[in-house]
């Protein structure tokens, strides 16, 4: 068991050799400025040999705005860790201790098994050192599908707003156990995750459509401000399925080579529509109020606006965008619901002997926590679907410009509603013109994101923007 000092001082200070290092971190939200950090929550995870300091801290940024709460676990060694100098925030001298190597926690083995163990037990973590009047303590929630301890583990590069780790894992009785994959939360809000929620919804109904969800951890922060309690989710422990491929790379050699992908596609319509039914039953509908009706149009309207700023060239067409979100708002909605939210091929995996298995359904990134949560259109997730095979596509042509995959990309459309309808009912003239106006504002908000970091990709979406245009009769 590792001893606590009381009145110990580290020089230089956590919160420094955090200030320093988070700006180069993928998921930073504040591109452009150096944090201004304080603490608004943490707690500590016991090592077993003694050997490890581990400690999460929650830290506000108030010069982003608004403020964002971050999750920054550590570890503190008395010598360094080989293999984690990627993972190294710097070196500290604490007054009783001597020099101190800090690493950021999921790249150290200590801090994964700490997390994965207290996740899977429904454990506590212990109280943080410093105390800032907000709930001082982490808690572990396990689904009781799996048990078992990391052997070892390996953190998954390249993602943009959080850290996944894949856990080898042995049995409680030892040999080895089925892999788990724990996704650590960088930015935290005050709500429930909905990946945590939703996952965890499907894997209660039964789905395997979805990665088995396992468990979580929750804890408690205080607002940026200081003013109020906030609570959410910190991690999620789910399935970890190896050796596979996301629909997104498979697509993408179809439509290169030209192969047929109508069967897949549609094949992958009718799991969406299972996927939503699913959810339907577990999670539960609502009528669409007018209040939801008015914040889909509001939403909307400001895409549009954000387009017409990123590419002045769209400004021409745009009462016809306008008319189509006036359009929406006269249309009959059906009931709203918990959906993906951020749907796409490269959010779906192909399983050999299992099919298509969708992943993340944290909901679009840039959206606030309190929309994500809410019940939506199951037609925005089908939408975005439409909008990925449109990408599929476009990216074959950017690749070599002597190569027109548009028509393979219609027929994978045709084939994936073809799909959706068989299990959700027919689409009838009405749903289409939500479909399609849905499929315009999420083209919209691919105008902004190339505008801002691919431009050379703006033309498939602002393609787009005209053709579903056109297909509306404007």
């Amino acid at each position: 068991m590792a001893t606590i000092h009381k009145g110990a001082t580290l020089e230089p200070g956590k919160i420094d050799l955090v200030t320093a290092w988070l700006p180069a971190q993928r998921w930073y939200a504040g591109k452009g400025h150096l944090p201004r950090l304080h603490r608004v929550g943490g707690f500590r995870f016991e090592d077993p040999e003694g050997e490890v300091g581990i400690e999460t801290l929650l830290l506000a940024d108030t010069v982003a705005q608004p403020p964002v709460v971050y999750q920054v676990p550590l570890t503190y060694r008395a010598r360094p860790l080989e293999g984690a100098e990627h993972a190294l925030l710097g070196t500290t001298e604490h007054s009783v201790l001597g020099t101190r190597w800090v690493y950021d926690g999921p790249h150290d083995p200590a801090y994964v098994r700490a997390l994965v163990h207290t996740i899977l037990t429904s454990g506590v973590s212990d109280e943080a050192q410093a105390t800032t009047g907000s709930n001082q303590r982490a808690l572990g929630s396990s689904t009781g599908r799996v048990t078992g301890v990391v052997e070892g583990s390996t953190v998954l590069t390249g993602e943009q707003s959080n850290t996944s780790v894949i856990c080898r894992m042995a049995a409680p009785q030892g040999g080895p156990a089925e892999p788990v994959i724990v996704k650590v939360f960088r930015t935290v809000q005050d709500g429930e995750n909905p990946d945590v929620v939703v996952q965890s919804a499907l894997t209660e109904a039964g789905s395997v459509r979805v990665p088995m969800a396992l468990g979580h951890l929750s804890g408690g922060w205080l607002t940026p401000d200081g003013a109020d309690a906030a609570q959410g989710h910190l991690a999620f422990a789910q399935e970890f399925i190896p050796g596979v491929e996301d629909a997104w790379r498979v697509a993408l050699v179809a439509a290169s080579t030209g192969t047929d992908f109508t069967p897949r596609a549609r094949d992958l319509g009718t799991v969406t529509a299972e996927i939503h039914l699913d959810l339907a039953r577990t999670l539960g509908t609502e009528e669409a109020s007018e209040q939801a009706r008015e914040a889909v149009v509001r939403s909307m309207r400001e895409r549009c606006a954000a387009a017409l700023a990123a590419l002045p060239e769209l400004a021409p067409r745009e009462a016809d965008i306008l008319r189509v979100l006036d359009e929406v708002r006269a249309l009959p909605w059906p009931r709203l619901q918990r959906i993906h939210g951020d749907y796409h091929l490269g959010q779906v995996l192909d399983v050999t002997e299992r099919g298509w298995v969708a992943l993340d359904f944290e909901g679009e990134p840039l959206r606030p926590l309190s929309e994500r949560t809410q019940p939506d259109l199951p037609a925005r997730d089908v939408a975005g679907m439409l909008r990925s095979f449109d990408y599929a596509a476009g990216s074959v042509g950017l690749a070599d410009p002597s190569r027109d995959a548009s028509g393979w990309a219609s027929d994978c459309r045709r084939a994936f509603l073809e799909g959706y309808a068989a299990v959700a009912g027919p689409l009838d003239t009405d749903t289409q013109s939500l479909i399609r106006a849905l499929e315009l504002d999420k083209a919209l908000y691919e105008v902004v994101y190339e505008a801002r970091n691919r431009p050379t990709w703006v033309p498939i979406p602002r393609d787009a923007v005209h053709r579903l245009l056109d297909e509306k009769g404007f």
